[in-house]
């Protein structure tokens, strides 16, 4: 197989306008658009991940494998890998994607042993760094995976079991090495198994201080090397644990602080996980940029009547103009992107319909980067905010959020007033933002 005969197209999706019927075909994200100051391919920093678009084989708890992907099936390890990395590579540019993001074992195969494994990976990472030469696409991060195998199953860096953190941190430092030797903007770690399925055999504090040993130690390794980026950490409350330790941003931050890695450590946010963990997508950004710790989002959804991880790909142009609006207000992206981390329904066995998915939900998110700015242009949203609190600009509220009165003071002043309530207007608020998605 050549790294064409894959897909049936053969030329880069291309911007075809609102009135396109083509679903090979971009209607709104046009990647040279200018939006506030600055291209939309600069804005969304598209990535599609290799693991869900090429790893999984359409399987679920109930079925096996649907989409018979010819990489998935041979004698030979590594020469699969290979055949999957041209395929990856030629989605890669149909897509027209800027970036891409891998876990180790998804690019290569696990060996016997640790170094065997390493050394696979690094025979694949030879094959990336040439397919990059001769292709715009660049990496937004790769990351290890600490949480499928069985040696595993009780954790990584929290494993009861001190040669199984040694284990982890040795696939860790390769993944870093990989990810370093491609010109990664980002290193990220999802802690599955980072947690417990139940407290009769769990010292929490334990495990906790061993987590934040594992952070110091990869934080170390990143400045000794030179990794410029950051470490990025993906909160999920459960799944496949009953509690995780990152159960969200705030979760992480607690985290953070209490193990000095602040500064050094940032967030990869996920949709899917935010409601899990009882939160909306952009409450865990809004939270994340009001504690310096936004990084990059996982661009995903999950399904209102299922109450798990379902990683569909992002449609609700609504929910992704509101997180748009949050991040429109701080700069957007550094070295963060919008990772594909979503996979297509198990009955969507064409090689087309990945395509076909990726450029619906691209659209979606120009759409919603689209009304994110008209309506931060109108202050549909902020003005109203802004006159919400407007009484902390002045004088007294100054003074008091300053220091500069204290308890008695404050007391005093409140004998003369009688504060009245005020709307705080929220099918009004709903209502504007409906005018705009």
């Amino acid at each position: 197989m050549t790294n064409t005969s894959f897909f049936d197209l053969s030329t880069p999706v291309a911007f075809a306008g609102e009135q396109s019927t083509d679903p090979l075909a971009f209607r709104f994200y046009d990647k040279d658009r200018q939006v506030m100051g600055k291209r939309m391919e600069d804005h969304l920093r598209f990535a599609a991940c290799y693991w869900h678009s090429f790893t999984w084989p359409g399987g679920d708890p109930f079925g096996g494998e649907t989409f018979l992907r010819p990489w998935m099936h041979g004698d030979d390890p590594l020469a699969l890998a290979r055949q999957k990395a041209d395929v990856a590579f030629e989605m890669f540019r149909l897509l027209d994607v800027p970036f891409f993001t891998f876990h180790d074992v998804d690019v290569a195969p696990e060996g016997a042993s640790l170094q065997e494994s390493n050394d696979n990976l690094k025979a694949i990472t030879d094959i990336f760094a040439q397919k990059m030469e001769s292709q715009k696409v660049r990496l937004l991060w790769g990351t290890a995976n600490l949480f499928s195998n069985r040696r595993y199953m009780a954790g990584a860096a929290t494993n009861p079991d001190p040669d199984v953190f040694a284990y982890a941190a040795g696939q860790v430092k390769a993944a870093l090495d990989a990810t370093h030797r491609l010109g990664g903007a980002n290193y990220v770690c999802w802690g599955g198994r980072e947690g417990y399925e139940t407290l009769l055999n769990t010292d929490m504090k334990r495990e906790l201080d061993q987590l934040g040993r594992f952070f110091a130690m990869l934080v170390d390794y990143k400045h000794k090397i030179g990794f410029e980026g950051p470490i990025l950490i993906e909160p999920k409350p459960k799944e496949p644990t009953k509690h995780q330790y990152d159960f969200d941003a705030a979760a992480v931050f607690a985290f953070l602080q209490k193990y000095d890695l602040m500064g050094e450590v940032k967030l990869n946010i996920e949709q899917n996980h935010a409601i899990l963990a009882g939160h909306s997508f952009d409450h865990e950004v809004r939270y994340a940029y009001a504690n310096d710790l936004f990084g990059s989002l996982d661009v995903n959804r999950g399904d209102d009547l299922l109450g798990w991880d379902t990683d569909q790909f992002a449609m609700d142009v609504k929910e992704l103009a509101l997180v748009f609006h949050e991040m429109l207000q701080h700069g957007g992206f550094t070295t963060g992107g919008l990772n594909f981390d979503a996979k297509i329904r198990r009955q969507s066995i064409d090689p087309d319909d990945l395509l076909i998915a990726h450029v619906a939900s691209m659209d979606a998110c120009a759409r919603g980067l689209l009304a994110a700015e008209k309506m931060l242009a109108d202050g549909a949203l902020t003005k109203p905010v802004g006159d919400r609190y407007a009484g902390w600009d002045g004088s007294e509220g100054k003074a008091m959020l300053a220091g500069e009165r204290d308890l008695e003071q404050v007391a005093a002043r409140a004998l003369d007033l009688d504060p009245q309530p005020r709307s705080g207007r929220q099918e009004y608020l709903e209502g504007v933002v409906n005018r705009y998605v």
